[in-house]
């Protein structure tokens, strides 16, 4: 694990950094290719791409503020406030918050753009979660078992003790969420079932990062009661997939019916 791949002079290129841009850049191929198959416009999708990202990282980085106002208030590092730290649940809210907005001005077919973009957000979050294995934050608690990972040089991590990898454990799943949405995708692509993807989506991410969680070491990211932050808002994720879920087949199939 290197939390700095290599350098060039006094250029740093981070591993954290490098697995998002590969992400970002994934994404928007992968949505680029599969616009043309669902009657999307490409441009379209490469605006709300940008929006997405910058939008997604604002959210990111205010949700990781606001968690640890007080330690950034006691200890005085707004340097380190501004220059490190994400929160992912952040970045998924700024994101679609962004996207929303600007199909509302524009007039685009929200839930048909979302759904199309969706899967590949799954997919970067993949690389992502490999570039905090990298780095080393996001980890997971102490263990004895033989599945687990032992940093020598992390910034984040302790080092010099096994680990649970729950990043790597993330990734596979950020993974996998991926290829069940592409599937899903391709097998109702003609009965245009709108928001189906984008609710499996949420559903799928939800339970998994609440599972996930019970198994961090990073403690210091907060609480609300017995539950980790992200468990707390993983839960009003959950429960807005499900009510999209329900709306997205009931809406469909009302629109099929009215055809017929």
């Amino acid at each position: 694990m290197r939390y700095i791949l290599f350098s060039i002079g006094s250029l740093h290129i981070y591993s954290y950094g490098l697995m998002i841009a590969i992400g970002v850049i994934c994404a928007f191929f992968i949505s680029d290719k599969r616009a043309n198959k669902y009657g999307l416009d490409s441009d379209v999708v490469f605006r709300l791409g940008m929006m997405a990202l910058v939008c997604g990282m604002l959210g990111a980085k205010l949700l990781y503020v606001i968690i640890n106002f007080k330690s950034i208030i006691e200890t005085g590092d707004i340097k380190g406030a501004i220059t490190e730290g994400f929160v992912v649940y952040g970045g998924i809210i700024g994101g679609v918050v962004g996207c929303y907005i600007y199909c509302k001005v524009k007039k685009y077919s929200l839930s048909g753009y979302f759904d199309l973009i969706i899967p590949t957000v799954a997919l970067a979050q993949g690389f992502g979660r490999i570039g905090c294995f990298l780095a080393g934050c996001c980890y997971g608690e102490e263990t004895t078992h033989a599945f687990s990972v032992t940093f020598k040089s992390s910034p984040y991590a302790p080092n010099g003790v096994k680990l649970i990898p729950t990043q790597l454990i993330s990734s596979a799943a950020d993974f996998i969420n991926f290829g069940i949405l592409i599937l899903v995708a391709a097998k109702f692509r003609k009965k245009n079932k709108k928001g189906l993807i984008t609710s499996i989506y949420l559903i799928n991410y939800s339970i998994g990062r609440f599972i996930i969680e019970f198994f961090r070491g990073d403690i210091e990211r907060g609480n609300v009661g017995v539950l980790s932050t992200s468990q707390f808002i993983a839960i009003f994720i959950l429960a807005g997939g499900i009510a999209l879920l329900v709306y997205a087949l009931r809406h469909n199939k009302k629109e099929e019916a009215a055809l017929n």
